[in-house]
């Protein structure tokens, strides 16, 4: 499968989101994306009580564990790679998650601003 560039928000590197439970379009631990990526699934967040019941509630259920598909479920404090347009929508909610800039693909911009994500931005320092 063609892949863009592996680069973040930042212009660098995009480093990994998470490898337990594994991430991404790709499965391989990064917000990597590319053509088939209808989703852009390219905002690496840190998921919260309150982002799993929005997202449960608006019909892509994040929490329950799906194993036929080797999905764990996710639960507050895991890293998941999130479509662009859901983490948005959270945000307008006002229930959008921590983000982790250094592992948000930069096709995430192509739909959410810096501005937006950096008021997400975990503390890195």
């Amino acid at each position: 499968m063609n892949m863009d560039p592996s680069l973040n928000v930042l212009g660098e590197e995009l480093a990994s989101c998470s490898q337990n439970p594994v991430t991404g379009f790709f499965r391989n631990g990064c917000c990597d994306t590319g053509p088939m990526d209808q989703g852009s699934h390219t905002v690496c967040a840190v998921m919260t009580a309150e982002f799993l019941a929005l997202s449960k509630y608006l019909g892509n259920d994040l929490s329950t564990p799906r194993p036929e598909f080797g999905f764990p479920g996710l639960k507050p404090g895991d890293q998941w790679c999130l479509c662009a347009a859901r983490f948005l929508q959270a945000h307008d909610e006002g229930a959008a998650p921590k983000v982790n800039l250094r592992a948000t693909h930069q096709r995430a911009l192509d739909i959410v601003s810096l501005d937006i994500l950096a008021q997400y931005a975990l503390d890195e320092g």
